[in-house]
């Protein structure tokens, strides 16, 4: 598409490029940024840039914060002995709004997928290994997606991790084969958590 603009057609681009946004809907919303005020539309702009600039990575568990460590990792509150193992913080954040789980979580940043060039290497793993020899974590919970990847990563896990003296869980599957945490309702989720079984009595053949 050509808007006979450059400035218009770089910007109609670079909002293209976000997730489920195509051109016709990029140059909505384009269109409608133009009609707004300037200082709306800095204060607009200004706040992605701050939020690169300032947002940070749990040095624990990998979620987003502004500070050193997550809002979940420096609440005393929460349970240290379970961990919620997620693909990320999408995940992460679908988990917190069920309010079904008071332990903590660990983000692997991916999952095991060889036909996207990603490895165990490319994951958070090391740093999961070396909060589990701090020994407070009794539980790992394996909330990955009902995917062959999920799984593959499930079981690498499991491999890896297994001569820890924790207790490997996974959600129940009730949830459906193929499904994306984001996308499932808080009750099902919630209950999934609640209902999640024994990893190694499963899987362990």
């Amino acid at each position: 598409m050509d808007f006979k603009s450059k400035l218009l057609n770089d910007a109609v681009e670079q909002m293209s490029i976000l997730p489920g946004i195509g051109k016709r809907t990029a140059l909505r919303l384009v269109l409608h940024l133009l009609d707004q005020k300037n200082e709306d539309v800095i204060k607009f702009s200004n706040a992605f840039i701050k939020l690169k600039e300032h947002l940070n990575f749990c040095e624990e568990c990998f979620h987003i914060t502004e500070n050193i460590k997550c809002d979940i990792c420096s609440n005393s509150s929460r349970n240290e002995e379970v961990v919620c193992v997620v693909q990320d913080i999408r995940d992460l954040l679908a988990i917190e709004t069920t309010e079904q789980f008071y332990g903590r979580y660990h983000v692997l940043g991916g999952i095991i997928s060889p036909m996207e060039g990603i490895g165990p290497n490319d994951l958070n793993i090391k740093a999961l290994e070396d909060r589990l020899k701090t020994n407070k974590i009794k539980e790992l919970i394996l909330a990955l997606p009902a995917t062959m990847e999920g799984d593959t990563t499930n079981f690498y896990l499991f491999r890896k991790l297994q001569d820890y003296n924790i207790k490997f869980t996974m959600i129940s599957r009730g949830i459906g084969i193929g499904n994306q945490l984001e996308y499932i309702d808080e009750i099902t989720l919630g209950k999934s958590l609640l209902d999640r079984t024994e990893y190694k009595s499963n899987y362990q053949h």
